[in-house]
């Protein structure tokens, strides 16, 4: 990830230095406390600009989303800095994300000069992303954009003669973190293949569900290590029961919200209401006293 401040030639201009130097400290601030938040790692601060890694010095397996989160809530996060270069508003930051493999070498330099080497094509093309991004914008390259799936709303951006590329290289502004109902779902496409292996497991799942409907309750946990199949039996069992009267309800727990005991009740509430991303509270308390009352 690069972040960039919009402007700051403007400012430099206009600021004595002790007061520019002040203005990018709190924008450094603003930056680094939420890459940290995500699980990112501040490779370098090249003036009023920042480089940033996911998945190093440590690899989990939504780092694509991790890092959009991030560059989401940067922008957002500097848009209502109030320094002394004016009051929420004034500044603004470009962030390009780019997603690919690379060499990490060993730290060089000492002090505030010490970094991580990379060696790869990534942190150029995170690079040419933040130049096509509008002030306030994240935009991501397509490598990127087919980890992170349905999970976000994308708008394309023209990359027509991309610096140092001679083949088309397709980009994706970041608009906003989409309304979803399964994580599972959102991050796949519709090719999904049949379930293997699973077959005694599934049918255990069906007859649990046979018992509830015929008024015997019943609760089931379906634990195992990340990776095992999880997500996919369960959407096989919402395959067969899709002839059926039945009631669904999801809750996801995400690492992102997990400073937040109750976002999974506030996130279906909102889906069930129909909350749209710009609507104002009056709106949204309409909508869910609708909600709850009917």
């Amino acid at each position: 990830m690069f972040c960039d401040m919009v402007g700051s030639t403007a400012l430099g201009a206009r600021l004595d230095p002790e007061d520019l130097r002040e203005v990018i400290a709190a924008y450094r601030g603003g930056v680094s406390g939420l890459i940290s938040r995500f699980g990112g790692f501040i490779a370098r601060y090249m003036g009023d600009g920042v480089l940033v890694y996911f998945g190093f010095p440590a690899a989990n397996e939504d780092d694509a989303e991790r890092a959009v989160r991030a560059g989401l809530a940067v922008t957002q996060a500097v848009a209502q800095l109030n320094t002394i270069a004016g009051p929420p508003g004034t500044l603004g930051t470009r962030v390009g994300i780019a997603t690919g493999l690379v060499v990490v070498g060993d730290l060089i330099g000492a002090g505030l000069s010490q970094e991580q080497t990379v060696v790869g094509d990534t942190p150029n093309l995170a690079n040419r992303m933040q130049t096509l991004a509008e002030p306030g914008a994240v935009a991501i390259a397509d490598s990127t954009r087919r980890l992170v799936g349905g999970l976000f709303e994308y708008e394309e951006i023209s990359t027509e003669n991309l610096k140092g590329y001679s083949t088309q290289v397709r980009a994706w502004n970041v608009l906003r973190e989409a309304r979803i109902e399964s994580r599972f779902e959102a991050l796949r496409d519709d090719r999904r293949g049949p379930i293997l292996g699973r077959e005694e497991e599934l049918t255990l799942l069906l007859r649990r569900w046979d018992q509830a409907r015929q008024g015997a309750g019943r609760t089931v946990l379906l634990s195992g290590e990340a990776g095992i199949g999880k997500s996919r039996l369960t959407a096989a069992v919402e395959d067969r029961l899709r002839g059926e009267t039945h009631l669904l309800l999801r809750y996801l727990c995400t690492p992102h919200s997990s400073d937040s005991v109750l976002h999974p009740v506030i996130a279906q509430l909102a889906r069930a209401a129909r909350f749209e991303p710009a609507a104002s509270t009056a709106s949204r308390l309409a909508r869910l006293r609708n909600l709850l009352t009917h």
